[in-house]
Order: structure tokens, then sequence, then C-alpha cells
């Protein structure tokens, strides 16, 4: 009994692979964010700034119109922070590793996606001026874009973070970043 039910185990597994290895694809990818705070707070108000993000995909076909891609990214977010009493004015940088776990819907197969799902960061770095560190140590956001292949292993694309959770424990606001990238797929 026990040998049945390790074997069908493992031809499940080994299926599983042959069916993903058809369409495997690893990756890199790095961009533009255009970041800021979503939400109000009493004490501060806040801008946008300009940032980046880079990092490594690995993207598993399923089928011709589908497929899961999980990428770990470094990416800094945050805003311009200016005080309302007009005594501090400073950019908050945050650094995150992020985990984006993306379902791609290919509209036209092998090139052109839209892309939606989960994302997990946690907070890496805090850069402030001067210091003030009361963000908190995970985001949690949903993502969607759009990803065209455009040339061989060249690909742009565009997405949307919107965060769900509070990250400052002084006011009620959450990460939104707007990310254009460009990478290689192979």
């Amino acid at each position: 009994m026990r040998k049945s039910i390790y074997l069908t185990l493992l031809l499940t597994v080994v299926v599983v692979l042959q069916s993903c290895s058809q369409g495997l694809n690893f990756g890199i990818k790095g961009g533009v964010n255009f970041a800021g705070f979503n939400g109000s707070s009493a004490v501060f108000d806040s801008e946008s700034i300009t940032s980046y993000h880079a990092g490594l995909f690995v993207e598993l076909g399923f089928t011709e119109k589908f497929s899961i891609q999980p990428e770990i990214l470094y990416s800094t977010t945050g805003a311009n922070i200016s005080f309302e009493d007009a005594t501090r004015n400073f950019k908050n940088k945050l650094g995150y590793i992020s985990v984006p776990v993306m379902a791609k819907f290919y509209l036209i197969p092998n090139r052109l996606s839209i892309d939606l799902g989960p994302q997990l960061s946690y907070l890496w770095d805090e850069e402030n001026e001067p210091t003030l560190d009361n963000s908190s140590n995970y985001d949690i956001s949903v993502a969607g874009g759009i990803t065209f292949r455009v040339l061989g292993p060249l690909f742009i694309q565009g997405r949307y973070n919107h965060g769900l959770n509070d990250i400052k424990s002084d006011a009620d606001v959450s990460n939104r970043v707007f990310q254009l990238s460009a990478g290689l797929r192979f």
C-alpha cells in the first residue's frame, strides 16, 4: 500500500514537472518606480518619488495561454514627507525585498499578457532625513499589469502595486507604486 502511494506521488511530481518544463523560463528585470503613499495623515503630507526595482523571475507555463511567474525583487518605494507645521521635510525611502506571484493570461501566446497577483514585501532598509523609523516590516499588496515581449528575449512591462496594509504607525497610509520595467526572458 505504501509503495503504491509513493509511486503515485512520484508519478504526479514527474507529470507536473514535465508539463512545466516545457514552458519553464528564467529571466531578469529592472526598471523605474513611481512611488507614493495612498491614504491620509493628520501629521504629515506626502508627495510621490521616483525610485527603482531589479530582480529575477521564473515563469512556469502550464498552457499556451496561462502561466505563473514568481519573482524576487529589490524595490524601493516611499514618498517625500512634509510635516504640517513646516518644521521638517524629508524623503522617506523604503527598500523592500518583494515576492510577487503573478498569474499571466496571454492574449497573444508567448507575446502579450495581462498579469495579476499578490505581492508580499519585507522591509529591508529605510532611509529618512531625519531618522524616523516607524514603518511596518511587511507590505502586502495586489499587483496588475501588462507584459509585451518585444523581440527575442527582450520584454517591456507596466505594473501597478496597491498596498493593502498601513505601513506607518502614525498614519493611515499604504504604498502605491507604478512600475515600468525592461528585462530578458530565457
